[in-house]
C-alpha cells in the first residue's frame, strides 16, 4: 500500500478509527503523529470493542509495527493502562510498539493547570477534556517540558519535575488556585511506570527512515479534525496540535516526499464535542434522533456530541488544508431512518453567499446555511457491498456529497461499526 495519512475533515469523531483499522490490513507500521490522550479512537473487530487514546489502531493487527512518534504528547499512565487492556485480551505488543523518545509528557501538574485554567475561564471555556493536553503543549513551546527521553536519566528527570512542580504550585497560587498534588508520590508513581516504558522508548525517525527505504509501508494516523487544529481551526475552540496533514511530517519526522496519499474521513453528517461555533447544528429532534441513532456520545469524555447537517462549506476548506486525495465516508447508515436529509451548500454572511469555509470565527458564527434537500432512503443498508447496492436515494446523496466536496474520489463507505461493514469503492494505488 502506497504512504498515506489520514485525518478528521470535520471536528473530529469522524469514524478514523475504523478506517484505520481497515486500512491496517495492507500497511507495514501505523504511526500516530500528533495529540494526546484527548483522542479516542474506538474499533470494533470480532464483536469485541476496543478504545485507543494513544495506542494506535493499527495494533489490533498481530504483525503491525506501531508507533507514538514525537508529535504526541504522552500520558504515561493511560499508555501503560491500555497496553494492560490489550494483554488481557491476549494481544500482544512486545517488540511492535514504540514511543519517540522526542515525544513529550503530560504530567500530573498539566492536569491540574488544565481544570484550573477551565474553571477560571467559566461561561467562556474552551470545553477541553481535562487531560492536560494544553499546559504540556505550552510547555514545550515554552522550552520548559519533560520528555519521553528525559526518563532514560532518572536523577536529572526528578530534578526537573520537582522545579516544574514548583513554578506550577506558584502561578495556580497567583490565580487562587489550589496545588494538590503529593511531588514525592508522583515521582514514586513514575519511576515505577519508567521501569515499564523503558523496552518502548526509540529514535522513531530513524525507525520509519530506514523502514521506508526497505519498502515498508507506512500509515499516519490522525487524530481530532481539521477544525480543531491550532491555527486553522475555530479558535480558540480548538486543541493545541496541529492537525492537518502537513503535521504528519514534523510529528512523526519524516520528509513531505514519503507521503503518497491522504484520506479525508468524512461523516455523514456533521458532530462536534465542546463549545465553538456550529452553523449546521439541529438543536431539535432531528440532531436527538442522529445522537442516539449514531451513538454520539464522546470516547474519552463521554460527553453528548452537537449534531447537525453535513456541511459541505467546511469540507471544500478542508480539502484544501489537507491536500486531499480520497474521502472515506462513514456513518451513511446512521441517516437511513429519515423522511428527509439536508446538506449545506453555501453559507449566507451579511447578505452575502461564501462557498468556503470563513477563516473569522464571527463570520463563522454569522452564518446562515443555505441547503440542498434529498428524500430519504428509509431501508437498510447493512446488506451493500458497492454502490451500486445502494437505494438509490442513497446513492444520490452521496454522489452529491462527494461533488460538492471538489469530486474528491471516494476510498470507502462505512456502513457500520464493524470492519466487514465497509464498502471499498476506489482504492489507494
Amino acid at each position: 500500500m502506497p504512504n498515506a495519512v489520514i485525518v478528521g475533515t470535520q471536528w473530529g469523531d469522524e469514524g478514523k478509527a475504523k478506517v484505520i483499522d481497515y486500512l491496517s490490513r495492507t500497511c507495514d507500521i501505523v504511526i500516530r503523529f500528533h495529540g494526546g490522550a484527548n483522542a479516542g479512537h474506538t474499533v470494533m473487530a470480532d464483536g469485541r470493542k476496543f478504545i485507543f487514546h494513544l495506542v494506535p489502531s493499527g495494533i489490533m493487527y498481530p504483525e503491525k509495527i506501531c508507533v507514538v512518534s514525537n508529535g504526541v504528547v504522552l500520558d504515561i499512565e493511560q499508555f501503560l493502562k491500555e497496553i494492560d487492556e490489550l494483554t488481557e485480551k491476549q494481544i500482544s505488543v512486545k517488540g511492535r510498539l514504540f514511543v519517540s523518545d522526542l515525544a513529550h509528557l503530560v504530567l500530573p501538574y498539566h492536569k491540574l493547570q488544565d481544570t484550573a485554567s477551565e474553571s477560571a475561564m467559566g461561561s467562556a471555556k474552551i470545553g477541553t477534556t481535562g487531560r492536560g493536553i494544553g499546559p504540556a503543549y505550552a510547555d514545550k513551546a515554552s522550552r520548559t517540558g519533560l520528555r519521553v527521553g528525559d526518563l532514560l536519566e532518572w536523577d536529572s528527570f526528578a530534578e526537573k519535575f520537582r522545579k516544574n512542580c514548583e513554578a506550577k504550585r506558584l502561578l495556580l497560587a497567583a490565580n487562587k488556585q489550589p496545588f494538590e498534588l503529593d511531588v514525592d508520590e508522583s515521582l514514586k508513581q513514575y519511576r515505577s511506570m519508567r521501569d515499564r516504558i523503558l523496552p518502548f522508548i526509540t529514535d522513531t525517525s530513524d525507525l520509519l527512515y530506514s523502514a521506508a527505504q526497505r519498502g515498508k509501508s507506512l500509515l499516519f494516523e490522525g487524530a481530532q479534525g481539521t477544525f480543531l487544529d491550532i491555527d486553522h481551526g475555530t479558535y480558540p475552540f480548538v486543541t493545541s496540535s496541529n492537525t492537518v496533514s502537513g503535521a504528519a511530517c514534523t510529528g512523526a519526522g519524516v520528509g513531505p516526499a514519503q507521503i503518497n496519499h491522504v484520506v479525508g474521513i468524512v461523516k455523514a453528517y456533521t458532530t462536534r464535542v465542546g463549545n465553538g461555533p456550529f452553523p449546521t447544528e439541529q438543536v431539535n429532534a432531528t440532531g436527538e434522533h442522529i445522537r442516539v441513532k449514531g451513538g454520539e456520545f464522546g470516547a474519552t469524555t463521554g460527553r453528548a456530541r452537537r449534531c447537525g447537517w453535513f456541511d459541505s462549506v467546511l469540507l471544500r476548506r478542508s480539502v484544501q488544508l489537507n491536500g486531499l486525495t480520497r474521502l472515506a465516508l462513514t456513518k451513511l447508515d446512521v441517516l437511513s431512518d429519515l423522511d428527509e436529509i439536508k446538506i449545506c451548500t453555501q453559507y449566507e454572511i451579511g447578505g452575502k453567499l461564501v462557498d468556503v469555509f470563513p477563516t473569522s470565527l464571527r463570520q463563522v458564527e454569522q452564518a446562515v446555511p443555505r441547503y440542498e434537500s434529498f428524500p430519504g432512503w428509509k431501508s437498510d443498508l447493512s446488506s451493500c457491498r458497492t454502490l451500486s447496492d445502494l437505494p438509490a436515494n442513497a446513492l444520490r446523496y452521496v454522489k452529491r456529497l462527494q461533488e460538492l466536496c471538489y469530486g474528491v474520489p471516494l476510498l470507502l463507505v462505512s456502513l457500520g461499526p464493524d470492519r466487514l461493514q465497509t464498502m471499498e469503492v476506489e482504492p489507494l494505488n
